[in-house]
């Protein structure tokens, strides 16, 4: 004996209005979701301690490091790092953002080639002088992309080469210079 396959339900046939009514209940649950997740306005890494990088750094190599002391309300630090660079040079960073949203970094390294000079400012011209802290600064602008730099590189052996880069103006960097001071712990 055979038993009769149950009666198929209306609603499992399927209609316009059992569809409208799905869609609806999916895009409620969606629109809930979206409510009451939070959302961040912005992201940004954890704080960075570039002072006792410095320190840190400067007990490692003995070099005269420096960082920006009394920077004026609204630069923030966001790296601060020793690492090999271009050539194998042994390389001092630290990088802020400016009032103004640019970016802008210090860079040290001892007696590096002219090829990690170029690499460092991306191959830009130079384009004149700067006196800033009582140094005369090489001023290197990339035409093709918004990247400027500064160097003083001096010309005896064991000194360092500072360089300051990034997208801020040259203004924005002479402010950044004249803060430049050597690391004490």
């Amino acid at each position: 004996m055979t038993t009769p396959a149950p009666a198929r339900s209306r609603y499992s046939m399927g209609s316009a209005k059992n569809l409208v009514y799905s869609l609806a209940a999916v895009l409620g649950m969606v629109a809930v979701l979206v409510l009451i997740v939070p959302r961040v306005s912005s992201v940004s890494g954890p704080p960075v301690d570039v002072h006792a990088t410095a320190v840190d750094v400067q007990e490692r190599t003995g070099w005269p490091i420096v960082e920006p002391v009394g920077l004026p309300e609204g630069w923030t630090a966001t790296s601060a790092r020793y690492t090999v660079t271009t050539g194998g040079f042994s390389t001092w960073h630290a990088g802020y953002q400016t009032p103004s949203g640019t970016y802008v970094a210090v860079e040290q390294t001892q007696d590096p080639t002219r090829a990690w000079i170029e690499s460092q400012t991306n191959r830009a011209p130079k384009v004149g002088t700067l006196e800033a802290a009582g140094r005369t600064w090489t001023m290197y602008e990339r035409d093709t992309k918004v990247q400027n730099s500064l160097v003083d590189a001096p010309e005896g052996a064991d000194e360092l080469t500072t360089l300051i880069t990034g997208t801020a103006t040259f203004d924005e960097m002479k402010q950044f210079v004249e803060t430049l001071q050597p690391v004490t712990p």
